[in-house]
């Protein structure tokens, strides 16, 4: 689509409410018309130019600073003006009314990013990045969205989709020409690249974790037996008495969400039902609920009264409440982290302390006073990057991200198979094809219309 198929949108620019600066923006074929009618001259592009702003019956509307952009080089890549007049809301309004009174119409959500993206101004991981960028709720994650939205994501997906290509030209080249007599079974180029690509998608994969984590939040399950205070700790994580809490087992019947911020990091914790054998059906129902939260954690505190604990270790702790309880084990991703809280050291004499000394993190705390709380926050910052080690070439990414590169990745993996087991490389072939559509998903270069729809409109107004 090129610009000249575009009709005019306008929506303002700026945050609703009262303020300083007002900004309408509009997009099109219709802005030269536009401007000429309100401003009475077309200002000179990319230029600041004081102003009145003039309504249909040639009275003031508001004074201002008016910048034109004209096609291609603007930021949806259609002629585009900005008015930028004093922020009151009833001013903004008589000014947008005016604007569709000359034939625009008001923007959809996102609606100008979307232009950007159709006008190759921009890619669908940059489109989504200033999204993620105005939505950001750490410094971390402004930091990553802002490497989005400058191309840094969208460059590591194109080097993977180029050695793609690159493998795919060397396998259908061998298979459509086999007079050539090149046998590239009998070779290690292309296993080698196989797994140098392979190698490439684990790297991305890590990274692309790292920017959900960062953009999403995480989701946090807590699991233990009954009594063992899981209601107290989510109290103490959200800052109020979220759970009902008592000395009576089995209190906790449902599932208990809360969405908190650790220094602005979104963190949605989950309280759920304490795990033991019971003829109750309403405690049943809470223990399948709980595991069925375990299939979408990203971090599981396993919590244990420190009072039972007998100076038991931590991993035989670990593994005698996965042992009891095997539909722990059953309902775990692969990818989870597991943490383990030994609750309650007000009762007993340890103190108040964070320990990785047996593989696994530890956190010794008490619930009901706060008592080493701090150490759990602290670790599960960590969990999304907010440390002095994270990598400063992080981005931010998106669940759909990790899905395609995971489809993706299992698409090169299973073609590798097929080369090795069955000499297939007509499987390969497609495998690869499969592979690089998948990845292209992800910047936008093969995108159904739905998938862009659903993107876009989860933006603001007016971007």
């Amino acid at each position: 689509m090129v610009s000249s198929d575009f009709d005019t949108i306008v929506a303002p620019a700026t945050a609703p409410g009262r303020g300083g600066v007002g900004i309408v923006r509009v997009s099109g074929k219709n802005v030269q018309l536009i401007a000429q009618t309100i401003l009475g001259f077309l200002p000179k592009p990319r230029l600041a130019t004081y102003a009145t702003f003039y309504g249909f019956d040639k009275q003031a509307l508001d004074i201002g600073l008016a910048l034109y952009f004209p096609a291609p080089h603007s930021f949806t890549g259609d002629d585009v003006i900005e008015f930028h007049g004093h922020g009151g809301p009833v001013v903004i309004d008589m000014l947008v009314n005016e604007i569709i009174r000359l034939g625009a119409r008001l923007a959809k959500p996102g609606e100008f990013s979307q232009r950007a993206f159709l006008n190759d101004k921009i890619d669908l991981t940059q489109a989504e990045a200033i999204a993620d960028l105005i939505d950001s709720a750490s410094q971390q994650a402004a930091r990553c969205a802002l490497r989005s939205l400058q191309g840094v994501f969208a460059k590591q997906i194109n080097m993977l989709v180029d050695a793609l290509i690159r493998l795919r030209m060397y396998v259908e080249a061998a298979i459509d020409f086999p007079e050539e007599e090149i046998d590239f079974l009998s070779t290690n180029n292309v296993t080698t690249d196989l797994q140098s690509i392979i190698e490439k998608f684990d790297d991305i994969l890590k990274e692309t974790q790292q920017g959900v984590l960062l953009r999403e939040g995480i989701n946090i399950v807590i699991v233990g037996k009954p009594n063992a205070g899981k209601s107290s700790l989510l109290n103490q994580l959200s800052g109020r008495d979220s759970a009902i809490v008592t000395d009576i087992p089995g209190t906790t019947r449902d599932v208990l969400r809360e969405y908190i911020q650790i220094d602005g990091i979104p963190l949605h914790v989950i309280d759920t039902a304490g795990l033991r054998e019971s003829a109750d059906i309403i405690e049943q129902e809470g223990i399948r609920r709980a595991c069925s939260e375990l299939e979408k954690a990203d971090v599981v505190l396993l919590i244990v009264d420190e009072q039972s604990a007998q100076d038991k270790t931590s991993k035989r702790l670990r593994d005698e409440l996965l042992a009891e309880h095997p539909q722990l084990v059953a309902t775990l991703s692969s990818k989870v982290k597991l943490m383990l809280i030994r609750n309650k050291i007000d009762l007993s004499t340890k103190q108040a302390k964070y320990d990785n000394d047996e593989n696994m993190p530890i956190v010794y705390l008490s619930a009901k006073t706060g008592d080493g709380v701090e150490h759990l926050r602290t670790q599960l910052k960590a969990l999304v990057g907010e440390n002095p080690h994270v990598n400063e070439g992080s981005f931010i990414a998106r669940r759909r991200h990790l899905d395609a590169i995971e489809r993706a990745r299992e698409l090169v993996v299973n073609g590798s198979q097929q080369l090795a087991t069955h000499k297939a490389g007509e499987l390969l072939a497609e495998d690869l094809r499969q592979a690089q559509y998948a990845l292209n998903e992800i910047t936008g270069e093969f995108s159904s219309d739905d998938l862009l729809g659903e993107i876009f409109s989860s933006f603001c107004i007016g971007k």
